[in-house]
């Protein structure tokens, strides 16, 4: 037996867990949740095979990525996404993968041995030969 996911947000968007009903609830998932179980609250369906915006096992996907607790539903996008990497204040949303990336792409190594990281400060890229 396979099972509907929904995803319970609070009043600012934030994932605050994450429950599975029935197949035979999926279609009223939000009702069946908050006044059936008498859960309250707004509970919004997810994909538990949903990853970057792809179906992992090659379905349609829904909602960006499958939510944990902590994750932000983004109603403009319809989609589920991660809060904004503290430390990388300049990374954007790709909003294809439904993930933060650093504003510039990831360039070419110059030699294999090569590590790249990205550096804030400077908004590029480093790339550290590795000895």
């Amino acid at each position: 037996m396979t099972m509907a996911h929904f995803a319970e947000i609070n009043e600012n968007n934030i994932v605050t867990r994450v429950l599975v009903v029935p197949d035979e609830q999926e279609h009223r998932g939000q009702d069946y949740l908050s006044n059936e179980l008498n859960l309250g609250g707004t509970w919004i369906q997810c994909s538990y095979n949903t990853r970057n915006g792809i179906h992992i096992l090659g379905g349609t996907p829904l909602r960006g990525n499958y939510p944990s607790r902590g994750h932000i539903y983004n109603s403009d996008l319809d989609a589920f996404i991660l809060s904004k990497p503290e430390n990388n204040p300049s990374f954007v949303l790709n909003e294809t993968t439904y993930t933060w990336v650093p504003p510039i792409p990831m360039p070419e190594l110059s030699v294999p041995e090569a590590t790249l990281f990205w550096n804030e400060e400077t908004l590029s890229w480093n790339e550290e030969v590795n000895s």
